[in-house]
């Protein structure tokens, strides 16, 4: 029997029960895992404060409280570890742009809190979570490729379109874009942003954006407007995913709103397969 639903702030020392409970799914857990993987379960290190929820120094759920508030639960602890977060997340307030994770653990996390912090600007319940573990079913486009440091302005612009496309805000509106500039460049000096780029125009991007051991997430996939209906959209996401399984992970996913029919016509014609489902809530 799970206890009362109360969570706890995780240190250093529980970075082993962490990795346990993240290795049960790691397509799901890829972002948090990677983060854990890198820096570590401190405060400090990780750079928000994880709220974990089990008895005793065993996990059956973790949260990271950051930018984006991240819940991730064994199945059948779901309900009781929103109720320990949202305890949490009431008292230190909403200080997150999204809450995000598997579809689970977001929705009766979200449930809680709606009316302490509702309403949100929208709401993306069901977000089939996508993997492929072997080559791409289809024949790669062989000009995307790594994006160069020295092409950064030239990926900018529509790694700003994309993100105010998918979001539906622009990435420039709190600090100018600096924030959001630093995180393109990153991506860019890790290999972990790839385009076609031709005579200076973006034709199509996507970014890795999360990586585990186990798996990486790619995010960001964008294919210029002059330029969609042709069915480029599928041979470069195919290079996307030949380049991520032979450099970065073994397992490429990704997750994609479900009513975007195009899009999951496409990466099914790729190879992807649902896996999951995740959930976003956007304030």
């Amino acid at each position: 029997m799970l206890r009362a639903p109360t969570a706890r702030v995780l240190d250093e020392s529980d970075e082993p029960a962490v990795t346990e409970l993240l290795a049960t799914d790691p397509v799901a857990a890829c972002w948090l895992a990677g983060r854990v993987a890198t820096v570590g379960t401190g405060a400090l290190a990780i750079g928000a404060p994880l709220w974990g929820f089990g008895e005793g120094r065993s996990l059956d759920a973790i949260c990271l409280a950051g930018a984006n508030l991240i819940p991730f639960a064994v199945p059948g602890a779901e309900r009781a570890a929103a109720e320990a977060f949202a305890e949490r997340a009431r008292r230190a307030g909403r200080r997150c742009s999204t809450i995000v994770g598997p579809a689970a653990s977001v929705e009766p996390l979200w449930e809680l809190l709606e009316p302490a912090w509702g309403p949100c600007r929208d709401h993306r319940p069901r977000q089939p979570l996508l993997a492929i573990d072997g080559p791409p079913a289809v024949a790669v486009e062989p000009r995307v490729r790594p994006v160069r440091p020295e092409e950064l302005e030239t990926l900018l612009p529509a790694s700003i379109a994309m993100f105010t496309e998918e979001v539906g805000v622009s990435p420039l509106r709190s600090d100018g874009g600096v924030g959001y500039r630093g995180r393109v460049a990153d991506l860019i000096r890790g290999g972990r942003s790839l385009a076609w780029i031709e005579d200076g125009q973006v034709l199509f991007k996507a970014e890795i954006g999360a990586v585990s051991r186990a798996a990486c997430q790619v995010q960001g996939v964008w294919v210029a407007p002059s330029h969609r209906g042709r069915g480029i959209g599928t041979a470069c996401t195919a290079a996307v995913v030949e380049y991520a399984r032979a450099v970065i992970a073994p397992v490429v996913s990704l997750y994609v709103n479900d009513y975007n029919t195009r899009a999951r016509a496409s990466y099914a014609r790729v190879g992807f397969r649902e896996v999951g489902m995740y959930s976003s809530v956007l304030f």
